[in-house]
């Protein structure tokens, strides 16, 4: 005699104020919920409304209050990584010169770590930005710079998260000094093939002393015949042609955008390209902050993530990221925690995550707060309280 089990059902009420991403479901933008409930079934949302109307359920999770958010959609990280740079961003923080060698530092000691450590790495920095609320992470490789060490970064990587993205063109690799041309036609040939089974994603980092417009174009176009998606490290430093091809390829996103002229506003206002911004990497590196503001105003979608990293960006917290565009970069807190859900949903070309409603991931958390404002209110203060990821408390 077989037996099957049903998926059971739990109702989350008493949520002070619910943020949706649906305006249909709610008031504004954000779609927000005054008083109200969610109903989980299985992995997704079955039921979004007041708490007075919620249907009956298997379970019930009383929130007693507390504001309740979408799970953070983290677009841009890159965690399959070995060893930190606590000597470089101390000397930075103290101004003292620094000769150490910044990612290469890194590309040696992930290439002398083991699977087991990687593994582990990456699985430690999930768990961290999960307790945190970020319920979709997106990873890339670009610490190998070798055929094998990015085809295993990505394997790696694609145990542990669907959004992954290949970054082999991330610097020239310190093999290839002497020859920036054979390494691309390595990154678009054999590392490609290699490396293409286990990715969604392309990137590239288009910037003086990384690659320039021709070789980020010859990157990206060889990942899309291989049935990649582009993304562009693009415009951190200073202006390039990064947002440009970005928007003209067709890209997912153009990350940093630090740098923007009229034109490169323009062209992501009138795209599908997604502008993310990263401003964990301005603050740990004391640079000018990007400014959301004109690319809000023309009409461009924004994206906020992490850009977890050893070198210019160690925070896996959404929220910091949160309070840091409220307060330097020129975002409401509405606008900010919008584009660090749903922003980072479209980012990642997703409309199962970055929202509460009907049919969408039951992913989401609650906050030892009434409202979704005090993620920028109360900076540094650990208030996420509870996680629900793929129906799942955890």
């Amino acid at each position: 005699m077989t037996t099957t089990s049903t998926p059971t059902t739990t109702a989350i009420t008493h949520i002070a104020q619910l943020v949706t991403n649906d305006p249909s479901l709610g008031e504004g933008p954000l779609g927000l919920i005054q008083d109200a409930a969610v109903v989980i079934d299985g992995d997704r949302i079955a039921w979004v409304g007041a708490s007075s109307k919620a249907p009956a359920t298997d379970n019930a999770v009383d929130a007693g209050g507390r504001a309740g958010i979408p799970g953070f959609v983290d677009s841009h990280s890159h965690l399959v990584f070995a060893g930190d740079r606590t000597a470089e961003f101390n000397a930075r923080m103290s101004g003292r010169a620094y000769s150490a060698g910044g990612i290469r530092t890194t590309v040696a000691a992930t290439r002398a770590a083991t699977d087991d450590a990687l593994h582990a790495n990456v699985a430690r920095y999930l768990a961290e930005a999960l307790r945190q609320g970020t319920t979709t992470q997106e990873t890339k490789s670009g610490y190998g710079l070798t055929v094998e060490d990015e085809a295993r970064a990505l394997r790696i990587a694609a145990e542990h998260t669907d959004e992954v993205t290949f970054l082999g063109a991330h610097i020239v690799s310190p093999d290839y000094a002497d020859d920036p041309a054979g390494y691309v036609d390595l990154v678009t040939g054999p590392m490609l093939d290699a490396c293409a089974p286990y990715a969604r994603w392309v990137d590239v980092f288009c910037e003086k002393g990384a690659f320039d417009g021709d070789q980020a174009r010859a990157v990206l176009t060889a990942g899309k015949a291989r049935g990649l998606v582009p993304r562009v490290h693009a415009n951190q430093l200073g202006h390039g042609p990064g947002v440009q091809l970005a928007v003209e390829l067709g890209a997912a996103s153009a990350d940093h955008c630090t740098h923007l002229s009229a034109a490169d506003i323009d062209a992501l206002a009138h795209s599908e390209t997604v502008a993310t911004l990263l401003p964990g990497a301005e603050f740990s590196t004391r640079a000018q902050w990007p400014d959301a503001r004109p690319l809000l105003d023309a009409g461009a979608t924004v994206a906020l993530s992490t850009d977890c990293n050893p070198g210019s960006s160690f925070t896996s917290s959404m929220p910091f990221c949160i309070a840091l565009a409220v307060r330097d970069m020129g975002m409401t807190p509405d606008e900010a925690v919008w584009s660090a859900t749903a922003g980072g949903a479209r980012a990642l070309r997703r409309t199962d995550v970055g929202r509460i409603a009907p049919g969408a991931r039951a992913d989401l958390a609650l906050l030892d707060a009434p409202s979704h404002v005090h993620l920028a209110y109360r900076p540094g203060v650990p208030l996420v309280s509870a996680v629900w990821h793929k129906g799942v408390r955890v």
